[in-house]
């Protein structure tokens, strides 16, 4: 067993509440398949060092002892086939039960606009604005509403509930890959957001500790 060297290394309690939520390893179940060459826990403790660090996949260290085309291979498919978002949502849904809360929420804010993008981000995935609204209503059944400064206003205005999401940006971009956009696929970015939620909401859990999501 690899030795944990970094603090982005998932601890035996973080581990504990993340392997159960992935998929049985295809040499375990009747169809058959080749046993994984690499640990996933060496897997996840990897990409967690990207997403936490801001480094390239390239300058992954070595001592992970796995090929950095094998991590961000792995990153990308458990992107592609939803892995990571139902992590997260199996995670949140257990947070919200232990405090009370219905397993989903019901309620979102978010903010249209919250890294700086490089220039291999299309144009096409960063705009919003009135399009938006009737978009989420018709084909999303959302009831999306903008919240904007009041007109006229100068200075520091406190806008209801916009809050919300500085406290929680503060908490993504601490993993310093999301402090800039790297990627050209959206889902990429999505990923690495996804990423430092679950990495949040393990340590929390794992100390035993309020958790930061609701």
């Amino acid at each position: 067993m690899r030795r944990r060297r970094y603090p982005s290394d998932t601890t035996a309690a973080e581990w504990a509440l993340i392997e159960p939520l992935l998929p049985v390893p295809a040499c375990q179940t009747a169809r058959g398949g080749r046993p994984e060459k690499h640990p996933r826990r060496v897997i996840v403790d990897a990409i967690r060092y990207v997403v936490d660090n801001g480094i390239e996949w390239r300058s992954l260290p070595h001592d992970y002892g796995v090929p950095w085309q094998t991590v961000y291979g792995l990153f990308t498919r458990w992107a592609r086939t939803g892995l990571v978002a139902r992590i997260r949502d199996q995670l949140r849904a257990r947070v919200r039960a232990r405090r009370g809360y219905a397993p989903n929420p019901v309620a979102i804010v978010l903010d249209g606009q919250t890294v700086r993008a490089a220039e291999t981000v299309g144009k096409a995935s960063r705009g919003y604005g009135g399009a938006l609204v009737a978009w989420a209503g018709s084909f999303l059944t959302l009831t999306l509403m903008i919240v904007s400064r009041p007109a006229g206003a100068s200075g520091s205005v406190v806008v209801p509930r916009r809050w919300v999401v500085g406290r929680t940006l503060s908490w993504i971009v601490r993993a310093r890959r999301n402090v800039r956009d790297y990627e050209r696929l959206p889902q990429h970015s999505e990923a690495h957001i996804t990423w430092a939620a679950i990495t949040l909401m393990t340590r929390r859990s794992a100390r035993g500790s309020r958790p930061p999501y609701e």
